[in-house]
């Protein structure tokens, strides 16, 4: 198999030795890497629901020629092709697609599966925002990189005007006198996953004017006991349930009467999955959070 994908690599890519080179340029992506491209791409596969968002705000969704599971934002990206998942792809379908090159996640997917996409001699651009102020930068490197630069412009110039907005309406922090209140986001129930402070969802609550109660772990996403939220105490836990579920996660809480957000009706379900896309959609997420927290630590809309 391995053989087979690679001579067919080298039919596709090199046009049978029969085509004239396409135009080639050498451009940064968002690790800095050095990635040599067809100018411009006409041809993009995505492998993360992220960059495939990043990818149709940036102007470049016609030049989307395949993606993954779950990458449903925007609704036009639903039109296009999988060809895989978060944990692989099928190579013998993007071989036979012929992408000019494909946008990966650094944080996810399948490491060794990217080395071999760039064995086979298509290039592969890595996309990642790890904090709400580099998404804007990384829609302009996309919007460079599809040739696409005067809508990933315009897009990047609303995320920054839309962040600018929040940072000037939250940053004293929705509590009494300036004091931040302390957030459990829970990400899943059984075992109670959280984000510690490295996670872009441990900025959006900074933003908000609020503070992670696990900032201090190194981990993305660790697993916490019961014990260890109740000593930490937070004065809200949003439990970031699928929809639907909201309400039988902030059930199980209940029964922990010594916790401050329990004892103050401040456990509440945030059933917006966008929160931890890492795309546009991540910014209204974040809007809808801040309100969540000022309505129920000052009691504002």
């Amino acid at each position: 198999m391995r053989v087979a994908l690679a001579c067919l690599a080298a039919l596709l890519f090199t046009g049978g030795g029969s085509a004239a080179p396409a135009a080639v340029r050498t451009l940064s992506d968002d690790l800095g890497r050095a990635v040599r491209v067809a100018a411009p791409p006409l041809r993009i596969v995505s492998l993360a629901p992220g960059a495939t968002e990043m990818l149709f705000a940036a102007g470049a969704g016609a030049q989307v020629i395949a993606t993954v599971e779950y990458s449903d934002e925007p609704p036009a990206a639903r039109r296009v092709a999988r060809i895989g998942d978060g944990v692989a792809v099928d190579m013998e379908r993007l071989v036979m697609l012929a992408p000019d090159v494909v946008v990966a996640w650094p944080g996810g997917g399948n490491p060794a599966q990217r080395a071999k996409i760039a064995a086979l001699g298509v290039p592969v651009y890595e996309q990642q925002a790890q904090r709400l102020a580099d998404l804007p930068g990384s829609l302009r490197r996309l919007g460079i990189l599809a040739g696409t630069q005067s809508a990933a412009e315009q897009a990047a110039r609303d995320l920054e005007g839309r962040l600018a907005s929040l940072a000037h309406t939250y940053a004293a922090g929705p509590g009494t006198g300036g004091r931040r209140p302390t957030v459990l986001l829970e990400v899943w129930n059984r075992p109670v996953y959280t984000v510690g402070g490295r996670h872009l969802m441990s900025d959006a609550l900074a933003l908000c004017g609020a503070r992670n109660v696990f900032a201090d772990l190194p981990e993305a996403s660790p697993v916490v006991d019961t014990e260890a939220v109740i000593a930490r105490n937070p004065d809200i836990i949003l439990a970031l349930a699928p929809v639907g579920e909201g309400a039988a996660w902030v059930a199980d809480w209940q029964r922990f009467a010594s916790l401050a957000a329990v004892r103050g009706g401040r456990v509440l379900a945030f059933e917006d999955q966008a929160l931890s896309r890492l795309g546009p959609s991540v910014v209204a997420a974040t809007e809808k959070l801040c309100r969540t927290i000022a309505r129920v630590t000052r009691g504002s809309s």
